[in-house]
């Protein structure tokens, strides 16, 4: 797994080489666009004289070749017009536009505002100038380098997605493969237990009337014991589960937090009080899927309790109802959880212990988020007064 130093310094390395590409296409577009702008001014310049010589020539003059030198600008607009303003012809505007003289006279206007520099040149009776319009391809290269703009950044972004995405699918194999491997591993011990246990049982006869004291006590143990491989039977099938669609049944969700609330009060200190709300609240009915659900809840229980001071606080929680969602919410006074750290408890590899590695919150919200399709998230949190968690399951 790639460290957050690693994982810095990558995003960073892209970042300069599109700032550097950017750099580079911005320079040379630049450079372009100049080299267009000037070749475009010594053009119209051009025209106008081809014009010029066409107007003076005699009739008998080749009209057709300076026709056709004159007619091959078909991009670069342009207006002759008088010192004073008069206009004397425009070209490139238009068939309609090219005679228009009040459209022309506007143009010249905006053109004196914010238009390239006029060519100025003589004349007999007055001096005229030579007003053009950047051609469309010179404006299409000028917008060039934002286009490129937005389409380096798309790449950038559905770059990084990717990456994101594929680093996300490899770490979602390794986690299935390492959860599979974990209840297959877990299996064979389990069920060699199993047939201890029974074999012991057997040895012990029917009833308990004739047993003494100490074989009673032995049977209890065996119970307890049965209890604890049946407990490590479902943790192994949680496992197996992990990467596969669970099926989710209709289940009493108070019935289910009960039944889980017992099993962690039962292994925890009797310092630690649970508070549940009452037993003839009327069942509510929530499609999950139970191993997997107790996995999470019972998750969030462990580490409301590694956060109690010296074993001693209070573990709540409590339903409520939405038209769209059922919210549980499990609250303890424990020593609650930094604000830094708030939006990374969910992520792999987050503990706040010295033993473990930090995949309770992480599996506990993809079983939430990706089987269950509801949402959990740290609700409330402050140092030195508890945390609340919120768990939302959908009203299916």
């Amino acid at each position: 797994m790639e460290s957050n130093s690693q994982r810095s310094h990558w995003k960073i390395y892209l970042a300069a080489a599109g700032i550097i590409i950017l750099l580079i296409s911005l320079l040379y577009t630049t450079y372009l666009a100049e080299r267009l702008r000037e070749g475009e001014r010594n053009k119209a310049l051009l025209l106008f004289n081809a014009y010029q010589t066409l107007e003076d020539a005699d009739i008998d003059a080749d009209v057709t070749l300076q026709l056709s030198i004159f007619e091959s600008n078909k991009d670069i607009p342009i207006i002759v017009a008088t010192e004073a303003g008069e206009v004397l012809f425009g070209k490139n505007f238009g068939l309609d536009l090219d005679t228009n003289m009040v459209f022309l006279t506007e143009r010249v206007t905006q053109l004196k505002l914010k238009g390239p520099e006029p060519i100025s040149i003589s004349d007999e009776s007055a001096r005229e100038y030579i007003y053009y319009q950047n051609s469309r391809l010179h404006e299409l290269l000028t917008y060039f380098p934002f286009i490129q703009l937005l389409l380096l950044g798309a790449f950038v972004s559905i770059g990084y997605i990717s990456v994101n995405n594929a680093r996300r699918a490899e770490q979602n194999r390794v986690w299935v493969g390492m959860a599979k491997e974990t209840a297959h591993q877990l299996g064979t011990p389990i069920s060699a237990i199993i047939g201890w246990i029974e074999h012991l049982k057997d040895s012990f006869p029917e009833g308990t009337t004739e047993l003494d004291a100490l074989k009673a006590m032995q049977l209890e143990v065996l119970n307890e014991m049965q209890n604890d491989v049946d407990r490590l039977d479902l943790i192994a099938d949680r496992f197996s589960k992990i990467g596969s669609a669970p099926a989710l049944t209709p289940v009493d969700i108070y019935a289910q937090m009960r039944e889980i609330t017992t099993y962690i009060r039962r292994r925890a200190s009797r310092k630690i009080i649970f508070i549940e709300p009452s037993i003839d609240t009327p069942p509510l009915l929530v499609g999950i899927n139970p191993p997997l659900f107790n996995w999470v809840i019972e998750n969030i229980m462990r580490n409301a309790l590694d956060a109690m001071e010296e074993g001693t606080g209070t573990i709540e929680w409590s339903l409520r109802t939405h038209p769209d969602h059922v919210e549980i919410e499990i609250s303890d006074t424990g020593k609650g959880i930094h604000p830094s750290k708030l939006k990374v408890v969910f992520e792999p590899g987050f503990t706040t212990k010295t033993r473990g590695w930090g995949l309770g919150l992480s599996l506990a919200k993809r079983i939430i988020e990706n089987y269950h399709k509801g949402k959990i998230f740290v609700k409330h949190s402050k140092i030195g007064e508890g945390t609340m968690f919120a768990v939302h399951l959908p009203r299916k």
